[in-house]
């Protein structure tokens, strides 16, 4: 066995932003850019290849095409779904261990998908231009497009990780020798992009060979919970013997799961086989790493596509409310007319979150003043006779009008219409319990079982429950009834502060 010097990094705690760096942020964002103008672009050439053909395409037909808002609205429909689908397919999830052979493979299924949601469009909405040679014309330069660009992403992307770039943070747990093994592969794949965090283990008859060969633990299991808290991890890599172990094994899955960490597994656990081909890479070898992540379901993308249609709908029938507001705002206080807030959100990462001014300017400053007066228990912080309100935000949170910019972070994917709320950086650091924390398995909402069964009138640990009981009873059904219901509770005001 090799030896392997594993440095511990300890990249920050929460204090630092975002867990996910801003750039792997930014080129998840020009990659989903970059796909949507692939479905564009290979929509006019499909238009051009499939009517070329039959010489019905000429200059005064493409200039007699009339643009109305109904076609905007559809085509604006159609690229939502289409970006949703993309997202909940698993696109823009970390391929470093995955094959090029197994990404384009990826790509091929699903513009398949996003070619018969097309289909159908077409035949629901009555569009005459998409048929059969359209459809065809459009499947081949999509898939070419996107797998020729996510080709040359890849070898970008491995030039960048040798060079220490785009990083993603990953812990071992197990410190037997297929766990020392993996990590000196992955030290001599720099091409990956793993910065190795440390090993997770307790003392056992090994420990003394695995410290002799200059290896270090980040932390035994007692102290896991601890330290998940305060540093960052992407990835767990899990290389324990499940049978004598699998009280351990539990325990890290459902940790991992409130903290929104990729698990990967040793497949040798699962006596899978490989067949010799397959043995030449490492995410296909003896050590390949199985991820333990819930599929999406067709649920979830309908999800998606009311959170995009109806921030979308409401943005534009409220828009002169909007105005309104935001006139009345800059008319009565001095200062900007939007509050941007970092919360935490999905799997933690970080978020700025918007809502209309309600408090003077330095509001957050002067909070450690007024923590006496605070009539939230837990963590929360929430005063119902806020001196720094001012006395138009007092109306508009009365009527719950200051939460609309955040239709916003809804068309963005930062939020859900329903879902637990974002909580802001200062609440989740006071988060005393692990199980709090699943409530950031799923995306933040702007209304959830909490707003309508009370707000601020119930206590944190009620409200705590409420998220659990939306996360484990969540279906589609539950977010209408809760759509349904807020309306009639933000009209009585009950809790509001």
């Amino acid at each position: 066995m090799r030896n392997l010097v594993v440095q511990l990094r300890h990249p920050g705690s929460l204090s630092r932003p975002p867990m996910i760096p801003s750039k792997r942020r930014l080129l998840k964002g020009i990659l989903k850019l970059f796909d949507l103008t692939a479905v564009v672009a290979s929509m006019v050439a499909a238009g051009v290849i499939a009517y070329s053909s039959l010489h019905a395409l000429t200059f005064e037909r493409v200039m007699s095409v009339r643009i109305t808002l109904g076609n905007c609205l559809l085509f604006a429909f159609l690229l939502l779904t289409f970006q949703n689908s993309f997202i909940v397919c698993g696109l823009y999830v970390s391929k470093r261990l995955t094959k090029r052979r197994s990404e384009a493979v990826q790509v091929c299924k699903v513009t398949s998908l996003v070619t018969a949601l097309l289909f159908l469009c077409a035949r629901v909405f009555r569009i005459g231009m998409v048929n059969m040679a359209f459809l065809f014309s459009f499947w081949v330069c999509c898939t070419c497009t996107m797998v020729s660009g996510r080709m040359a992403a890849r070898s970008l992307l491995l030039s960048l990780r040798r060079r220490g770039r785009n990083t993603r943070y990953l812990m071992i747990v197990g410190t037997n020798e297929r766990a020392i093994e993996f990590a000196d592969q992955i030290a001599r794949r720099p091409e990956l992009g793993y910065a190795l965090v440390g090993f997770v283990d307790d003392d056992w008859s090994g420990t003394e060979a695995f410290v002799a060969t200059g290896n270090k633990r980040c932390c035994a299991f007692p102290g896991l919970a601890e330290f998940l808290r305060h540093n960052i991890v992407d990835e767990a890599a899990m290389f324990l013997p499940l049978r004598s172990y699998y009280e351990h094994a539990a325990e890290l899955v459902s940790l991992c799961e409130q903290h929104g960490i990729v698990i990967r597994f040793d497949s040798n656990v699962f006596n899978l086989k490989h067949s010799p081909a397959q043995e030449q890479d490492l995410d296909e070898s003896s050590h390949v790493l199985s991820v333990a992540s819930s599929t999406e379901a067709w649920p979830s993308v309908i999800k998606r596509i009311v959170d995009c249609v109806g921030s979308t709908l409401l943005l534009t029938a409220l828009a002169p409310s909007l105005c309104l507001i935001a006139l009345l705002i800059k008319l009565t206080s001095p200062g900007p007319v939007l509050f941007s807030q970092t919360r935490v959100g999905l799997n933690k990462r970080q978020l700025k979150m918007y809502k209309f001014r309600t408090m003077t300017v330095g509001a957050e400053q002067m909070q450690d003043r007024l923590l006496a007066m605070n009539e939230m228990s837990g963590p929360a912080f929430k005063i119902k006779h806020d001196p720094r309100i001012t006395p138009l935000g007092r109306v508009l949170r009365k009527s719950s009008l200051d939460e609309l910019p955040q239709l916003f972070n809804v068309l963005m994917g930062q939020m859900s219409l329903v879902g637990p709320r974002a909580m802001s950086l200062r609440d989740y650091k006071l988060f005393e319990h692990d199980w709090h924390r699943r409530r950031f398995s799923v995306k933040p909402g702007i209304t959830c079982l909490w707003q309508v069964n009370g707000r601020n009138s119930i206590a944190f640990e009620q409200w705590m429950a409420l998220d659990m009981q939306y996360i484990d009873k969540w279906s589609l059904w539950l977010d209408f009834k809760i759509l349904a219901k807020t309306v009639p509770a933000v009209l009585r005001g009950t809790g509001a502060a």
